[in-house]
């Protein structure tokens, strides 16, 4: 056997770049507690001397992009280049701990992950393979669940419409918000679902951190008999003791996940009983690195991800792991894309070219730079 083995060329980063752009909202959407106003999508570009250039993406629901840029450019930017992109646990954790002053929390996980996606983009490229095979291939179809149908402000009416028309789609779930001012008005909506879609379709429900334990549990006990397959963020997410107490006084599943910013906070909850559902961000966690291990982790309690938001990238993830359930429909990056994430049967379907599988539209994303 020759010993002159041809060794990898060296991806090398010579350029690396970070913008942000201002998205509205496709349609009007709101929770127990907030409206969903536009979307700062924070970009990272990165160039190597092989020639690729990986782009990854975070974002915000309306404030804080640019304390998001500012970091990036003054802080983390600036210690990539000259490093080899295919190390990409060395990148992360150097970048972690040269910010450690500010971890764990969200401008720098969000920081994080515009990174982490690019170097992810760039494995991918230099590869030639999709994002949902290299990040482990376990499937590549998922099933969808709604919940542009779901928000609070809808009438009972236009909440059945919408779970009608995902089911005739066929989907098989659809999400509806809860945190009206009593009871019985989250109660009369979900029955009046659940009588139109019938006991085969999953109903899951969202408080987004709007109640207290004691509202919690008296409203998870009023819903059980709607048979919901879950129950997300009925809590501050930093209650993990509150969580806990609520998962072990209801039959519904507690889901939680979405507002955790580092793989130790899922671990918390997930060791302590705390979560039924594990609902990691790929951009709130720091990106597709820590996502992996926060999926695996929860894998090893048993636990399902069904990911928040960002479909066009979660739908890879969720097919690359065994315990990816459900993908969540919140369209949003349409006016900077030529494409759209496809659907089958009920189901997400992950790219299958090299990349994250995002058809960028660079030309409209140049046109709503924001500075």
């Amino acid at each position: 056997m020759s010993s002159d083995r041809l060794e990898p060329p060296v991806s090398t980063i010579t350029k690396a770049e970070a913008y942000l752009v201002d998205l509205e909202v496709e349609t009007v959407r709101t929770d127990a507690v907030q409206a969903f106003l536009k979307q700062e999508t924070i970009f990272v570009s990165l160039s190597t001397t092989d020639g690729l250039t990986g782009l990854g993406y975070s974002y915000t629901i309306g404030t804080g992009g640019t304390a998001v840029l500012a970091l990036l450019r003054d802080h983390l930017l600036p210690r990539l280049v000259g490093k080899d992109a295919r190390n990409v646990e060395e990148l992360w954790s150097d970048l972690f701990w040269s910010t450690h002053a500010t971890t764990v929390g969200a401008i720098t996980s969000l920081a994080l992950a515009a990174v982490d996606t690019a170097l992810w983009d760039l494995r991918c490229l230099r590869a030639s393979e999709p994002l949902w095979r290299l990040a482990g291939g376990y499937r590549q179809q998922v099933p969808l669940y709604d919940t542009e149908g779901g928000w609070l402000h809808l009438t009972t009416d236009e909440l059945v419409a919408g779970a009608l028309a995902s089911q005739k789609a066929g989907w098989p779930g659809v999400k509806l918000k809860v945190g009206k001012p009593r009871v019985h008005e989250d109660v009369e909506r979900l029955r009046a679902v659940r009588d139109a879609v019938g006991p085969s379709m999953d109903i899951m429900v969202d408080a987004n951190q709007s109640m207290t334990y004691a509202e919690a549990k008296r409203r998870a006990a009023a819903f059980e008999a709607v048979d919901l397959s879950w129950f997300e963020e009925p809590l501050p997410a930093d209650d993990v003791t509150g969580h806990v107490r609520l998962a072990e006084s209801t039959s519904i599943p507690i889901a939680v996940g979405e507002s955790l910013y580092s793989v130790s906070q899922f671990r918390e909850y997930v060791a302590a009983g705390g979560a039924g559902i594990v609902q990691v961000d790929v951009a709130r966690i720091g990106g597709i690195t820590p996502w992996l291990k926060v999926a695996h982790l929860a894998e090893a309690f048993n636990l399902e991800v069904c990911p928040h938001f960002l479909m066009e990238l979660h739908v890879s993830l969720t097919a690359a792991v065994p315990n990816g359930r459900y993908v969540e429909h919140i369209p949003q990056l349409r006016a900077i894309t030529r494409s759209e994430m496809a659907v089958s049967d009920g189901h997400a379907v992950a790219p299958d070219v090299p990349g994250l599988g995002i058809d960028w539209d660079q030309n409209a994303i140049d046109d709503r730079r924001v500075g």
